[in-house]
């Protein structure tokens, strides 16, 4: 190890930027110069170029990824006293979209790979259920085909929280197509960030489409005229002309993430301190985030600090066991792998410009601290 410590942020938008800077520059100077700073073309570009890229017909921008949760739920016609099946272990953002719109989150446990756990749906399923939410976290696809089936059986939609799964495929099929509608997050720390807040949602679905863009914009179908109550829950176009920007770049930065995801589980593959989540063969992750779990994990964290080293936690607090869900009458043990790998996680350095030299810095840091 180094006498001196490098500094390795945990994400490195600074890096990200440099090389685009004149260009988005260029494009915020044309927005100012004609003032065309709502609706305009720069978002219709991006909404193309993002549905062309997840293989979907549609692609509404929105405001943000919660946004684009409550939304999707409000175009699918969920209404106060319906229950949505969503898992614990996520951030808050899934299970409040659902109350924004007046309906109750029912939470089970995830499964080995973190994600949702099919296998207990039919155990949070009522009478009143209408719909079941599957996240991509940390980039790693859900297991969509077992969540539709069981759907199907049940009369029930299927959304894709995809906040965090920009280009990740399952099964051959990109996210984003995978249930009735998904929702993406473009915050700055996102795969594909933007300078500030934004979403979007993807839909093979016409009506759900069209249906999005009226509640995004006061139920407008045309000027001043709504069909239905809607709301403001446009993108900007200094935003959408950053993504749109972006979208030449996100497949590049999305193979070195998976490239940089690879050394890592390499390298740290045959620790028995150090525990990575698995790879399924069946699915390619983006990796929004690179997960590990190890013992003694606020200790770890502050070792890594000392060496220079900033990790994340994603996330320390299952929603069932947050305040905000107190009401639901969760108690601890009730989820018990969500809660042990809140104990245990951390999130390591993952961007598209970490260096290998870098990451190995990481590795031997990571070994050291763990024994």
């Amino acid at each position: 190890m180094p006498n001196s410590p490098l500094q390795i942020p945990f994400v490195d938008l600074k890096a990200q930027y440099a090389p685009l800077r004149a260009e988005v520059l260029r494009r915020w100077d044309q927005i100012i110069e004609t003032t065309g700073f709502i609706s305009g073309d720069w978002v219709e570009k991006f909404e193309r170029g993002f549905a062309k890229l997840h293989e979907a017909n549609h692609c509404v921008a929105v405001a943000n990824g919660t946004v684009a949760l409550e939304l999707a739920l409000r175009a699918l016609k969920v209404k106060s006293g319906d229950e949505i099946v969503l898992p614990t272990n996520s951030f808050i953002a899934t299970a409040e979209a659902v109350s924004n719109v007046g309906a109750t989150p029912v939470l089970v446990d995830c499964n080995e790979y973190s994600n949702i756990d099919t296998d207990q749906l039919e155990t949070a399923l009522t009478s009143r259920t209408v719909g079941v939410i599957g996240v991509h976290l940390y980039g790693n696809p859900a297991d969509f085909d077992e969540m539709c089936l069981f759907a199907q059986q049940h009369g029930l939609w299927t959304i894709e929280d995809a906040a965090q799964g920009h280009l990740a495929k399952y099964r051959g099929r990109s996210v984003g197509v995978l249930g009735d509608i998904a929702a993406f997050s473009f915050y700055p720390g996102k795969n594909l960030g933007a300078p500030g807040e934004g979403g979007a949602i993807t839909t093979n679905n016409s009506e759900l489409a069209e249906e999005i863009r009226k509640l995004r914009n006061h139920g407008q179908s045309k000027r001043y005229v709504s069909d239905i109550i809607g709301g403001n829950s446009r993108m900007p176009e200094i935003i959408a002309s950053v993504l749109e920007l972006k979208l030449t770049h996100i497949e590049n930065w999305t193979n070195q993430r998976r490239k940089i995801a690879d050394r890592y589980h390499e390298v740290l593959g045959e620790c028995e301190n150090i525990e990575l989540i698995s790879l399924q063969s069946d699915r390619e992750s983006c990796y929004h985030l690179l997960v590990v779990h190890v013992d003694n994990r606020d200790e770890v964290r502050q070792l890594l600090t000392e060496q220079g080293i900033s990790t994340g936690l994603h996330y320390p607090v299952p929603i069932h066991l947050q305040n905000a869900y107190s009401g639901l009458g969760h108690r601890i043990g009730d989820f018990p792998i969500s809660e042990m790998r809140a104990k245990r996680m951390i999130s390591l350095p993952i961007y598209a410009e970490l260096t290998d030299v870098e990451v190995d810095y990481v590795c031997a840091a990571l070994q050291k601290v763990c024994g």
